[in-house]
């Protein structure tokens, strides 16, 4: 997929708009995973905004990104960069074939003990 196209759809499937970003830093400074990150939350809106994302794909900061929203909480111009890793994340998932639930193979994967937020999550992360 080429830049241009990975970058607009990064930006939909996020709903962000990383041009608010006022380059602040807060984001980074309240993220508990800044220390295990090889790009921070900042980072990752600056580099989407620039197009700048197959370094972002590759990066194992995707996975270390708890998705608290400590970021997203912390904006004072409500840029929600969780939002833009968790779009970054998904493409590469799509990228390498894993995007493969569909609703109907939903009602064999259910425990009891699994919470109905998981299969809601679930539910949004592979319809998008």
């Amino acid at each position: 997929m080429e830049q241009k196209n990975l970058k607009e759809e990064i930006l939909r499937i996020s709903g962000v708009n990383p041009r608010k970003c006022m380059k602040c830093g807060k984001c980074s400074g309240t993220c508990p995973s800044y220390e295990e990150m090889d790009f921070h939350p900042h980072q990752f809106v600056y580099m989407v905004e620039s197009g700048d994302i197959e370094p972002l794909m590759a990066s194992g900061s995707l996975y270390r990104c708890l998705t608290c929203f400590a970021c997203v909480e912390r904006c004072p111009r409500q840029v929600e960069p969780a939002k833009l890793i968790e779009a970054v994340r998904l493409t590469v998932i799509r990228q390498q074939g894993q995007n493969h639930l569909k609703p109907d193979q939903l009602p064999g994967m259910l425990d009891e003990d699994m919470p109905q937020q998981a299969l809601v999550s679930a539910m949004r992360k592979f319809a998008k």
